[in-house]
């Protein structure tokens, strides 16, 4: 319980989202990560999902100085935990779409980022929820588009994974 409860605080740190927004932004970076998972024949970036990529990218900030297995427990019930919520948002403005989960609305919009002409930057961060907050158990997903002046195509996709409610751990001595 104690790794569960954890989990999001490790990646809430300036290391980890320097490490992953390095491969997102800006667009020279973005443009050479698409290369780099498209010749690749461990994944598929057309059907890839969130949590995917990132070990392929980053796999020391990943496993968060922990074994590797860490980050693919963390995605799991991370994408367990969006999957069981409904979803209303469309894709973007220029994708009305609207997925039935926030997991999938997560998948098709990083989907977006990597597959449009020219590709769309992304900027990540993690957070953690507060105690009070509603649904503090609850892993949520904040999927901020920015566009250009009087545009409806998307120029950068801003992530936030919104961790669960973790209490502080007192210090062993």
């Amino acid at each position: 319980m104690l790794q569960m409860m954890m989990g999001g605080k490790v990646y809430e740190t300036a290391g980890f989202k320097q490490a992953m927004d390095s491969n997102y932004y800006p667009l020279q970076n973005m443009m050479k990560t698409v290369d780099y998972l498209k010749n690749r024949d461990d994944i598929d970036i057309v059907t890839m999902q969130f949590g995917q990529y990132q070990p392929l990218l980053a796999p020391e900030a990943v496993q968060a100085s922990k074994s590797p297995k860490f980050w693919w427990q963390q995605m799991g019930r991370a994408r367990m935990s969006l999957a069981a919520q409904s979803n209303t948002d469309p894709v973007s403005k220029d994708d009305p779409s609207v997925p039935l989960t926030k997991c999938a609305r997560l998948d098709a919009c990083v989907r977006k980022c990597f597959n449009s002409d020219p590709p769309i930057c992304m900027q990540v961060n993690v957070t953690q929820k507060g105690k009070d907050d509603p649904d503090p158990t609850q892993h949520d997903i904040l999927l901020v588009w920015d566009y250009g002046p009087g545009s409806q195509v998307p120029t950068l996709l801003n992530l936030t994974m919104v961790c669960p409610y973790a209490p502080p751990v007192a210090p062993k001595y």
